[in-house]
């Protein structure tokens, strides 16, 4: 019985309860993700522009569906797991809600976007970048914000769910199962293996999301919430993608705000998958631990935000 039950806490084991959850994550996501599927077919025979023709969304429909759809499994998932099978609280993970977490979420926005615009002007500098123009000179206008404003939404969603699920769950569960040690490497690690199927994944882009995932970490530590790092996924998603015009984490078929192309040696640059499989990733990581130990010292914030309760009767 001792393989499954910890005698310290009478709780599964860490490890069975991660299974557990990640099969939980599996099968809700297939559920949502298949009755979205079924709506929006429902919808087009119907004949209703459920998304406008020609819209960032309708042309990537199946990564919104997918993307809303893992957000949902992770959410549930995690609710249940950590609510039946760890008998803590949700909110225990590293949430409250007051005014102060929207601040967190804003200034971990305004953190990543002085990184990555620290990562432009460094490669501009240096005469690794190819700026080709703005993105109202090629397309219209109203269309290019719109598009803007839904692929917002997107990294919301993507920051959302990588963060409750890596700095949230995977985290904090095998930090109680082993130690924070081997909890951080573990969950970075796991981190870094989810992105293994997007474009132009390679050894040096495993390596900077590895470190990006120790860099999270760090981020939920100082602040001990999840609000911070959530705010910096967005921003860093948002920033390098949609304002500078780098790859996200491989994905190119973005609205941008600014067209250029990336010269330069592809280790120090990160080539096709973007500045988190190169060099330069380091210095603007250093830069983004300088910036959260700033706003931790903060007169705003002179302590970290308590957590929620954590043990459940």
């Amino acid at each position: 019985m001792k393989l499954f039950i910890n005698p310290t806490d009478h709780r599964l084991r860490a490890g069975w309860r991660l299974l557990i959850h990640s099969l939980l994550v599996v099968l809700i996501t297939l559920i949502m993700g298949s009755g979205l599927l079924l709506l929006n077919t429902l919808i087009k025979g119907a004949n209703i522009a459920f998304l406008q023709e020609g819209s960032i969304a309708a042309n990537s429909s199946l990564t919104l569906y997918s993307e809303f759809a893992f957000a949902c499994g992770v959410t549930f998932a995690t609710f249940i797991a950590r609510r039946w099978l760890d008998r803590r609280s949700f909110l225990s993970l590293g949430f409250y809600f007051k005014w102060k977490a929207i601040l967190e979420i804003l200034i971990g926005i305004l953190i990543a976007g002085t990184m990555m615009g620290f990562i432009y002007i460094l490669e501009w500098g240096l005469g690794w970048i190819d700026f080709q123009g703005y993105g109202w000179q090629f397309l219209d206008s109203r269309k290019l914000f719109t598009d803007c404003g839904l692929v917002f939404i997107l990294f919301i969603l993507v920051g959302w769910t990588e963060e409750l699920l890596s700095r949230g769950y995977h985290l904090q569960t095998l930090s109680e199962g082993l130690n924070r040690t081997w909890g951080v490497i573990l969950s970075a690690l796991i981190f870094a293996l989810l992105h293994q199927d997007n474009p132009a994944f390679s050894i040096s882009a495993f390596i900077g999301l590895f470190i990006s995932g120790l860099f999270f970490c760090y981020a939920y530590y100082q602040r001990m919430n999840l609000w911070l790092p959530i705010g910096i996924h967005i921003g860093w998603n948002f920033f390098e993608g949609t304002v500078f015009g780098f790859q996200v984490s491989g994905l190119t078929d973005l609205p941008r705000l600014i067209y250029q192309s990336t010269k330069g040696i592809n280790i120090v640059t990160g080539g096709a998958f973007g500045p988190e499989a190169g060099l330069i990733l380091l210095p603007a990581l250093l830069l983004g631990v300088l910036l959260i130990r700033l706003w931790g010292k903060s007169e705003f914030v002179n302590n970290p935000s308590p957590q929620a309760d954590t043990h459940l009767g």
